[in-house]
């Protein structure tokens, strides 16, 4: 690993055009969320906080599902800019989650295999803003190119600060974010690799019992800070699912300084904290026959 500490399996862009939050209601209700404020960064500047911080990210743009707002063809230029990113920075920026709509049928698949081609890392979705459960017939044909690619795709479960705070939350239902969806969709398609992605708080338990019952589920646990996991999770960071767990920041919602002060404060072993940071994702990778490092 040399001074590398961690790979960062879900973070976002810094950049103004990459933001996962728009406009100005957006971005005051981030900040009083991640208790934080929002300035905007150049490529070069996120690839030198991810020097300084010696991890290796992957990175989402998470508004391009809102197919309403972002057709394929807007899509297509934010990847096309992220390819650019990891032509230049490879060093840090070794990959990224397509994050497009099932709901855009042939047109997002076709998207969804131009990005793989590019060297893009899988497919995401957060399946309350999609408005489905990711185990509708919908994400079917992404799931199975994701199984021939030999690809992972990332599953978001449990609370999301989509919406929150809005009439109605936007409309966004937490029900899809369910851990038993993940567990649907892994047992329809046992090939397929499954990383559910965040705590799955108000459902923790049941993602624990999905970890354990489901070999083709991992889970990445960015968007909170591991001093409010719930104690059954903490717990079984160290025990039960110790080779199945994996860091995940949320930069730049998250200053990794704070996050891995946060791990460290745990009483982890040194050991335990390697498998977190970056050895579970190393072998995750590699029982795909691609190593991230």
């Amino acid at each position: 690993m040399g001074t590398i500490k961690a790979i960062d399996m879900h973070s976002h862009y810094a950049t103004e055009e990459g933001y996962l939050y728009k406009g100005p209601e957006a971005v005051a209700l981030a900040e009083k969320i991640y208790k934080t404020k929002v300035s905007y960064k150049t490529a070069e500047q996120m690839a030198d906080d991810f020097r300084r911080a010696g991890v290796k990210v992957l990175l989402d743009y998470g508004f391009t599902m809102d197919s309403s707002n972002w057709p394929i063809s807007k899509v297509k230029m934010l990847h096309d800019a992220t390819v650019q990113m990891l032509k230049a920075h490879r060093d840090v920026i070794i990959g990224a989650w397509a994050a497009i709509d099932p709901k855009t049928g042939l047109e997002g698949l076709r998207e969804l295999e131009r990005c793989l081609s590019m060297g893009f890392t899988g497919f995401l979705t957060n399946p309350p803003m999609i408005g489905l459960p990711p185990s509708d017939p919908t994400f079917h044909p992404f799931y199975k190119l994701c199984i021939e690619a030999k690809v992972p795709v990332l599953v978001c479960v449990g609370y999301t600060a989509w919406g929150a705070g809005h009439p109605a939350g936007s409309g966004v239902r937490l029900e899809y974010a369910h851990p038993r969806y993940v567990d649907e969709v892994a047992a329809t398609f046992p090939d397929l690799t499954i990383i559910a992605g965040r705590p799955a708080w108000p459902w923790q338990s049941e993602m624990i019992a999905v970890l354990l019952h489901k070999p083709n589920v991992w889970n990445e646990l960015h968007g909170w800070s591991p001093k409010y996991f719930t104690d059954e999770l903490k717990w079984e960071i160290s025990h039960r699912i110790q080779d199945k767990v994996m860091f995940g920041a949320d930069y730049p919602l998250f200053e990794y300084e704070r996050l891995f002060r946060d791990w460290e404060s745990l009483g982890y072993s040194q050991e335990i904290l390697e498998k977190v940071y970056w050895k579970n994702a190393q072998r995750l990778f590699e029982s795909l026959g691609r190593g991230l490092l």
